[in-house]
């Protein structure tokens, strides 16, 4: 299989087919990646000892990577503090955060590092050359030549340290003692998530001689151990340039960009070199072993019981054996019809499963994980999970669950629709072999023969003899139980007799009687405390100060000067993109969308429910979750769900709202949602239409069984992503199509969920017949629209196989939906967590507040001038913004954050803050860029489609986008100054929320109502 020649693959061909030795670079193999449209050319720096691969293609988002070698030794987290550190200013750019003036300064699509079990990565990407050269320029210094090693306090702000809380008047023995820190506060909130904290068990049971035995990010009882020569040891053993990995795609000057990095970096003799104190950790592959049956305790509540059953899959370099065991796998547990999970559910030993595959790691590894477990049934899930795979594989895995899953692979493969940059996700998945193998940087990459020799596989007993290896005879698992604290002693003891019992305890690795993260960090706090002298209490509040005032401290003009900068004039005009055209002639009036799509095609149909009641909207909900779930006249579930995965890319169901320019409107749809390959045209037409009109709502169980997993995933996002609860249900306190959104999804949506589940037995047969009904009044044709993207002759073909899609119009009379007023509520909700997520949020049409496109740059500077330095450096928050989304939301936000009232209090004062505010030119324009880059970032053909018909059902003027575009532009700094008494305002009417930890609302003075949300 080759490529064709395009211009950006025959310039590198012209310039590295003849120099196999430029700008210090050798090349050492190039071969055609297909699947990418690209070619791939590994290269090695000759002085420095730095790996490039370099993947020339078409694609105008061009990207920059480095990434280290970075397996952890312990579970300080030190590389997670590094990642956040190195980014706070360097030899050549010695600003406090070189990372927020890139993000509020630059032209970039993607900017950002993430830390893995192995290995940490800085990617950067953006559509202007010019750009990711600056990008790359301040990445690199930051990486290699950072300020830690002559500025302390960003160790202590980014990691840890102590802070004294002294009551007003009170003495400093009477003051409480805690930690803070950006690190440190992170990881509070992402192992307040019991599916994190089960899974680093199984890890660490599975591979307890390695590296990845340990928490990448950090735990924070361990965080505090960290000393800061330490941190600075292990950046200079791993961040030199022997244990570098850089990636270089897209359609740019790679003769520009090799001599770059070699005249600036790669040749000269930078501080990581010159620090190098000896080897980086080893990654060691850790032998076969099994534990038999290992607990971790965590004070969180009883629903959020798990088990995990894990296996490792093999080794990433046998990527045929990788990339068959993740199919095989899907297929077994990917749905509730998927074999393994049917058994697993229909046992009824928990709410639901879920199974991943962790697959960026030297022995990648499946786990198989129990949601509200039920007590004492650890051992009864493995055996389920044996039995049913020794069925398997002596009756055979069924052919069609396994096609499904290599035909919906394919599919993704070809969309290629990474949520984020494809450089950067390309560059993040060369890794996951490269790391391991200097000769592997393309094997993640070249899949085509993979998938083929997987499709011959089918016809003999590979499957199941794989399965029968990785299960079965499997030498390498782990079996692991969380237990919420209170039911725990309990369930440990007789799980701990049964397993005496069955002669197992020889294997157990039992963890009992462990305090809860807060129970013991306060123990350990209060010791410390008591053991510090007055002078040595005096100098924790006087480094406290030390680090505020060097926080508060403006970079110098000329620190700021060394920053690179694009102009307004540097961005160009705004790209065309194609507008969607209303075709009437068709049997249902459809939205053409005229993108280029790689042979795919999507076809969307809105269905209007505004005439339903406002008390049938959380039903809507149900009946979009069942779609698929349940039998259709012709098929079985099991055969429906084959059929679509094998005929589909995706197929989704799901109720929405869309706000009309009278704030007071809303405009509720079920929209049903497919996408499929050019040559699937006949089913993308078929498929919806038999989901929505044959759907049989006679499996009461399987009912039963989708309301539990919505319960679990409604208290997952709760946990996982309290801000955006926490901004839709302040909306909600403002706003009637908040109130909408609210009855279908977020807090109402759970609770009416939850009743409904607690009444499952009186309500069935109501809950039946009214799901039969309203599919009877919502799957019309009246005031249905559709939506279509692909080639025209796809067009034509998906129109002469739909017809009318089987619609005819409603004959069922209109109900009113009678919308309640929203109130305002105060509501603070508990949830099982150690952080908070704070919101104030507003429709800017309550408050009479014209919207226009200076509102974004007024966003912008808030967020990263303002609100970051206040919320995110000083008060240790994860994350904090503010938002100003165009006459829709105005709003202020928190993420993983300690404490409410400081927060709140930082809020309030951030129209003051605007009212002043006075940037030089070229910052100013450097943040006027950043926004119009986000109007230009390229977007994938169904994100496309989706956001140009939410904007013709919100009635859009057809070139408002572009208007905003030239209105921020045309921003100026006075414009933003005026726009502070709106801030203020803001800050002050619009409704806050919280979602967080019981201890942190109580310990709050705002004005809030505590609501035990999962009692």
């Amino acid at each position: 299989m080759t490529i064709s020649q395009t211009g950006a693959i025959q310039r590198a061909a012209a310039l590295l087919g003849k120099n196999p030795v430029i700008h210090g670079f050798t090349v050492l193999s190039d071969q055609d990646v297909p699947e990418l449209d690209t070619h791939a050319y590994v290269m090695r720096h000759d002085a420095s000892g730095a790996r490039l691969l370099y993947l020339p293609c078409e694609d105008e988002n061009k990207s920059f990577s480095i990434g280290f070698k970075t397996p952890p030794a312990d579970d300080t987290g030190v590389f997670h503090i590094l990642e956040h550190s190195v980014l706070c200013g360097s030899e050549r750019y010695p600003v406090k955060e070189p990372f927020v003036d890139l993000i509020k300064s630059s032209m970039q699509t993607f900017l950002n590092a993430m830390t893995y079990p192995d290995k940490t990565v800085y990617p950067v990407a953006s559509t202007n050359e010019q750009d990711l050269m600056n990008l790359a320029s301040v990445y690199m210094d930051a990486v290699l030549n950072p300020a830690i090693y002559t500025k302390p306090a960003i160790f202590e702000q980014e990691g840890w340290h102590y802070e004294l809380d002294v009551p007003q008047g009170g003495q400093l023995e009477d003051g409480t003692l805690r930690y803070n820190g950006v690190v440190f506060n992170e990881m509070k909130g992402a192992l307040s998530d019991p599916m994190d904290v089960l899974d680093n068990a199984v890890t660490a049971a599975l591979f307890p001689n390695t590296a990845y035995a340990h928490e990448s990010g950090g735990n924070p009882r361990a965080i505090p151990q960290l000393t800061y020569q330490d941190f600075l040891d292990n950046h200079a053993r791993h961040y030199n340039l022997a244990n570098s990995y850089i990636t270089l795609y897209g359609d740019l000057d790679a003769d520009r960009m090799l001599a770059f990095l070699d005249d600036e970096f790669l040749s000269r003799d930078n501080a990581a070199s010159r620090a190098c104190a000896g080897d980086p950790n080893p990654l060691e592959r850790q032998e076969p072993v099994v534990c038999d049956y290992a607990s971790i305790q965590m004070d969180t509540t009883p629903e959020n019981a798990l088990v995990g059953m894990a296996y490792v899959l093999g080794d990433a370099l046998d990527r045929k054996r990788i990339v068959a065991a993740d199919l095989l796998m899907d297929s077994l547990m990917g749905s509730n019809e998927a074999p393994v999970k049917k058994a697993i559910m229909a046992a009824g030993l928990g709410g639901n499963v879920t199974y991943y595959t962790a697959g960026d790691m030297l022995q990648p590894y499946g786990l198989i994980m129990l949601q509200n477990a039920k007590p004492q049934v650890a051992r009864q899930l493995r055996q389920i999970i044996q039995d049913e795979c020794r069925r398997l594989v002596e009756q055979g895995v069924p052919r069609d669950r396994l096609e499904a899953a290599i035909s919906n692979d394919e599919y993704d493969l070809r969309q290629r629709d990474y949520g984020i940059a494809d450089g950067v996700a390309i560059s993040c998945d060369v890794l996951s072999t490269w790391l391991y193998d200097d000769d592997a940087a393309t094997l993640a990459l070249s899949y085509t023969p993979i998938y083929a020799e997987l499709r011959r596989e089918l016809d003999g007993t590979y499957f199941e003899d794989l399965l029968r290896d990785l299960v079965l005879e499997s030498d390498h698992n782990a079996l692991a139980e969380l237990i919420p604290t209170g039911a725990a002693s309990a369930a440990l003891d007789a799980d701990a007799a049964d397993a005496a019992d069955e002669d197992e305890l020889e294997n157990a690795d039992l963890e009992t009687g462990a305090p809860s993260a807060d129970a013991g960090e306060a123990a350990e706090l209060a010791a410390i405390k008591a053991s510090l002298t007055h002078e040595q209490l005096q100098q924790i509040v006087d480094d406290v100060e030390r680090l505020r005032a060097q926080q508060e401290a403006e970079d110098s003009p000329e620190a700021k000067a060394t920053l690179p900068r694009l102009h307004v004039s540097d961005i160009g005009p705004a790209r065309p993109e194609p507008k969607p055209v209303l075709d009437t002639a068709t049997p249902l009036p459809c939205l053409k969308h005229n993108i280029p799509t790689h042979r795919l095609a999507y076809a969307l149909t809105y269905f209007d429910i505004s005439h339903l009641s406002y008390a049938e909207l959380p039903y809507v909900t149900i009946l979009s979750r069942l779609m698929q779930q349940l039998a259709t006249k012709r098929r079985s579930a099991a055969e429906l769900d084959s059929y679509i995965d094998s005929n589909l890319g995706f197929l989704s169901f799901r109720a929405e709202v869309i706000s009309q320019p009278n704030w007071k409107l809303a405009a509720p749809k079920l929209t049903v949602a497919a996408g499929a390959l050019s040559e699937k045209i006949d089913a993308l037409a078929q498929i919806p239409a038999e989901v929505w009109s044959e759907t049989l709502f006679e499996d009461i169980d399987r009912i039963h069984d989708v309301l539990v997993q919505m319960r679990i995933g409604a208290e997952q996002s709760f946990l996982n992503a309290g801000h955006a609860a926490a901004l839709a249900r302040a909306m909600s306190y403002v706003s009637p199509a908040s109130v909408v959104a609210q009855q279908l999804s977020g807090v109402d949506f759970y609770r009416f969920l939850r009743d409904l589940l607690d009444n499952f037995d009186e309500r069935k047969e109501d809950l039946v017949a009214k799901l039969q009904e309203l599919q009877t009044r919502i799957f019309t044709s009246t005031n249905t629209v559709t939506s279509f993207t692909g080639s025209d002759d796809d067009y034509q073909r998906y129109w002469k196989v739909a017809g009318n899609l089987g619609l005819t119009p409603r004959t069922a009379p209109a109900k009113e939906l009678y919308v309640p007023m929203p109130e305002p509520r105060r509501e603070a909700f508990i949830i099982p967590s150690d952080v908070c997520y704070v919101a104030r949020s507003t429709d800017p049409r309550v408050l009479d507040i014209q919207m226009d496109g200076t509102w974004a740059v007024a966003a912008q500077a808030v967020t990263y001038e303002y609100l970051w330095n206040e919320i995110r450096v000083k008060g240790g928050a994860y994350g904090c913004g503010f938002r100003a989304m165009m006459d829709r939301q105005l709003a202020f936000y928190t993420y993983r954050d300690p404490a409410i009232d400081p927060s709140l209090e930082r809020i309030a004062r951030a129209g003051e803050w605007l009212s002043t505010f006075e940037p030089t030119q070229d910052a100013f324009e450097g943040m006027v860029v950043s926004c119009a880059s986000g109007f230009d970032a390229p977007i994938k053909p169904y994100a496309l489609t989706k956001r140009q018909d939410n904007e013709c059902f919100a009635k859009r003027p057809a070139n408002w986008r572009l208007e905003l575009r030239e209105q921020l532009l045309k921003a100026t700094p006075e414009d933003l100054r005026q726009l502070g008494k709106t801030v203020t305002r803001v800050a002050e009417a619009a409704p806050a929320c919280v979602f967080g930890g019981r201890d942190i609302i109580e310990a709050s003075h705002a004005d809030l109502v505590p609501v035990d949300l999962l009692a």
